[in-house]
């Protein structure tokens, strides 16, 4: 049996990264946290990656590198596959998973919910913004995990993420010629 981390350890420290690269380091520079997550990531990808394709010939096209991604890759990662693929078949592929496990303790300011019921409704505006800053500055991580990986694969690419309605999300790669 290989070597395996508590989920909890996981979650705990990409919360901290997170909260240490964006109110820490960078709290004024938050395109520079985001990047320095994302290389993280990258490198994380890169090197699981490696462990993952050991053992298997090297993929002969996008698709099936992407699928590769999909199905063991995520599975290894989070236990379950990618729930769903979609692609325009010129380079651009859309991962999304209906309950992505590290969005699932994102948390919500409860000052928000306090406020009284004359402001209720730019409260609830202004709750899902900060909400989705939040759940995208954790999405981070994951992007980079994905481009290391593919980048590890031969696939250079771009990846960013859409949030949908939390936990879901959706991940997506744009192959570079």
């Amino acid at each position: 049996m290989g070597r395996e981390v508590a989920e909890s350890c996981v979650d705990g420290l990409i919360t901290e990264m997170v909260s240490s690269y964006c109110t820490g380091f960078y709290a004024t520079k938050p395109e520079l946290a985001a990047r320095r997550i994302e290389a993280i990531g990258f490198q994380v990808g890169h090197q699981l990656s490696e462990r993952y394709t050991m053992e298997r010939p090297r993929f002969s096209d996008h698709l099936e590198a992407i699928k590769f991604i999909c199905k063991d890759f995520w599975s290894e990662l989070f236990k379950k596959q990618i729930d769903n693929l979609k692609t325009n078949h010129r380079g651009t592929f859309v991962l999304q998973d209906s309950h992505f496990r590290w969005l699932t303790r994102v948390s919500i300011d409860s000052s928000l919910e306090e406020r009284d019921a004359s402001q209720q409704e730019s409260s609830a505006s202004m709750h899902d913004n900060t909400t989705a800053q939040t759940a995208s500055l954790h999405l981070y991580f994951p992007c980079g995990i994905i481009r290391g990986a593919l980048s590890n694969l031969g696939i250079p690419c771009a990846v960013s993420a859409d949030i949908s309605s939390l936990p879901a999300c959706s991940f997506v790669i744009r192959v570079k010629a």
